[in-house]
């Protein structure tokens, strides 16, 4: 495949940005079950595919989830103290949970991505806050148990390729922020769980993993050209998010996870 194949990338960028911004999710789940119908076709051997999709998403995910976190702090949803609070846990965690996965088989990884989409829209679309969600009145959680969280989301987060938000809004949301002020900080931390999974990915990877233009298991082309334009595209979803209702922005949530699940599924 020439030169112009590689324009699907940035692409893909846009729809990881706009995504990212919108949900707080750095669109890793779309870049996911995208990449694994499209690597192969780019000479990555089929079963190494999910593995260099979930190392490429992580890696692209430092970029736009920062892009989509600055946007949402200019507009004040971020909760800087609950951000302070996870970010130890979601570096260890990340670390640990790409260690782990470099050593699971492709089938496995597709079937646990799969499952936890469906699992975090269903809990997205029916759960509920514990105070009923009033948004701005609530103080940003803190304290260890928001470290020990990060720790199994940076975990999770590493497996299945994502940047963190499908657990971390709704944990905010459960805990009364404001959907949009979740979707901020669930940017944030999508920082930390990037750079730490796309770390782990590079250095846990065996040797000669990808046949060329790669660290690890990250096929650069792939991570580089979604990255360049999903930083452009994020405070575009940002917009969006802070024109949609909270409940409405739920839903949207809940049904791109099912979609999301259901391509991963028929990828396999």
């Amino acid at each position: 495949m020439g030169w112009e194949g590689l324009l699907v990338f940035p692409l893909l960028g846009v729809a990881a940005g706009v995504l990212a911004g919108l949900l707080g999710i750095g669109g890793g789940l779309v870049l996911v079950a995208a990449l694994v119908w499209l690597l192969p076709l780019y000479g990555i051997p089929t079963e190494a595919a999910m593995h260099a999709a979930l190392a490429s998403s992580l890696a692209s995910i430092v970029l736009t989830a920062a892009s989509s976190a600055y946007s949402h702090h200019r507009r004040g949803s971020v909760m800087w103290p609950t951000v302070a609070w996870m970010v130890p846990g979601l570096l260890i965690g990340g670390w640990l949970g790409s260690g782990l996965a470099v050593y699971l088989d492709d089938a496995v990884l597709r079937w646990i991505v799969a499952g936890y989409c469906f699992i975090a829209g269903a809990q997205m679309a029916f759960g509920k806050p514990r105070n009923g969600g009033n948004g701005d009145a609530v103080p940003p959680p803190r304290g260890w148990p928001m470290s020990v969280a990060g720790s199994g989301i940076g975990a999770v987060s590493a497996v299945v390729g994502i940047g963190g938000g499908s657990m971390t809004v709704p944990l905010l949301v459960w805990l009364g922020a404001a959907p949009v002020r979740a979707v901020g900080t669930s940017s944030a931390c999508g920082v930390a769980i990037g750079i730490a999974s796309a770390t782990g990915y590079a250095l846990h990877a065996p040797a000669g993993a990808l046949p060329q233009h790669a660290l690890g298991y990250i096929y650069l082309p792939a991570a580089i050209g979604v990255a360049i334009t999903s930083v452009l595209a994020a405070p575009y979803g940002t917009r969006l998010a802070h024109r949609i209702s909270g409940a409405a922005l739920k839903r949207v949530f809940a049904v791109f996870l099912g979609l999301m699940g259901l391509s991963i599924v028929i990828a396999g």
